[in-house]
């Protein structure tokens, strides 16, 4: 394994300890930070705010872009806006990372898990369709779940690692059994799937910037839609539900404390510059990597068919547990972190009980796939 080690200290030019993906800034971050700072308005109103919400619908083609504190944020208000309530169920993948399924806990709902595609690593609509099939009814226009009597309101998939999943046949899916779909592209930011951005294909969508991601303020998040009431309430709703006036506190429902700053909102205006460039250089080094590896009988996992990735973590396929442990042990001691997919949410204490199908693609993915260093590289 030393000469993985080795290739990677000098694809990042440098053999100290190599992140698994550590934030670049080398635009105008510190240009408008100070603007921001000499402005005064650091909190959740003030121009930068503004300027990135609608830089950034422009960016993935939706109408309407709403900031947040960050992406869980982003995804719990997603779900209200698709009408979510507490004991209503809500289907997403096993293989995800934990806010997914803690968004739809804040709901009070309960998550289904359904196996993914080998080649997606995203929620599987073939499994979908058997699933509702074989558990499922339609019932005074509402999806109902045969096996708990609760009703399927939303469906969560989340292209995984920036990869799209086959989001227009889970839609058609969703649409057929009068369930809504709510995007966790938190990960996919300059991801396309025919064309089309990922996070606009259903009701609501939602993106994180936390410090890990391809463009970040260290936090933040984003709803983005086409509906213009949802993204009305949205904004609404994010702001503690306070009605607009001169000087009255009044709050017509349960709102949340979820809006950017514009101290980080900043931040990201300078990042979102830098998108593209962020992108070209990250296919780049999936370049390298799937090259290198080849030589090494080790599988990249590369863009899925009618894809464009942002490529924001790069993943290789091991052969087996074993082999995996071996490998992150290796990595680890050696200057290069590397890490394992998520462990499945389903073996998570808190969502034992919680329904699923077989998860077959899910448990062989769990047990193979480990990230690599994936940082931009100066």
């Amino acid at each position: 394994m030393q000469n993985i080690v080795d290739f990677i200290q000098q694809t990042f030019s440098t053999q100290e300890f190599i992140p698994l993906h550590e934030p670049r800034f080398i635009g105008n971050e510190k240009k408008y930070l100070n603007d921001c700072i000499d402005s005064t308005f650091v909190s959740s109103v003030g121009k930068y705010v503004d300027t990135f919400e609608k830089e950034f619908a422009k960016t993935v083609g939706s109408k309407y872009a709403i900031a947040t504190v960050n992406g869980t944020a982003a995804l719990h208000i997603s779900l209200i806006l698709a009408g979510v309530k507490r004991d209503d169920e809500v289907i997403t993948q096993p293989l995800t990372f934990i806010a997914t399924c803690n968004a739809i806990s804040y709901c009070g709902a309960k998550p289904i898990f359904i196996d993914v595609d080998l080649d997606t690593m995203g929620l599987s609509p073939t499994s979908l369709e058997l699933f509702l099939k074989k558990n499922c009814e339609i019932k005074d226009g509402k999806c109902i779940n045969k096996t708990t009597d609760r009703v399927i309101k939303a469906c969560v998939p989340m292209h995984t690692f920036g990869h799209p999943c086959k989001i227009d046949e889970i839609h058609a899916i969703c649409h057929d059994w009068n369930i809504e779909l709510v995007e966790d592209a938190a990960e996919s930011l300059g991801s396309y799937y025919k064309h089309k951005h990922t996070g606009t294909f259903g009701i609501v969508g939602a993106f994180s910037f936390n410090g890990n991601k391809i463009i970040t303020s260290g936090g933040g998040g984003v709803i983005v839609t086409d509906d213009e009431t949802l993204a009305a309430r949205a904004k609404h709703i994010t702001t503690t539900a306070k009605i607009p006036h001169k000087w009255e506190y009044v709050h017509d429902e349960i709102g949340y404390n979820y809006r950017l700053p514009n101290l980080n909102a900043a931040l990201l205006c300078a990042q979102l510059e830098q998108l593209q460039p962020f992108l070209d250089n990250k296919r780049a080094l999936a370049t390298e990597y799937k090259t290198f590896f080849e030589s090494q009988n080790i599988r990249f996992i590369e863009e899925p068919q009618e894809s464009r990735s942002n490529y924001w973590l790069h993943a290789i396929l091991l052969d087996d547990l074993n082999q995996r442990n071996a490998f992150l042990d290796y990595t680890n001691s050696n200057g290069v972190m590397t890490r394992p997919i998520w462990a499945l949410m389903n073996k998570l204490e808190m969502f034992k009980t919680c329904q699923s199908d077989e998860l077959v693609n899910a448990c062989f993915l769990e047990e193979r796939v480990v990230n690599i260093p994936s940082s931009v590289r100066l």
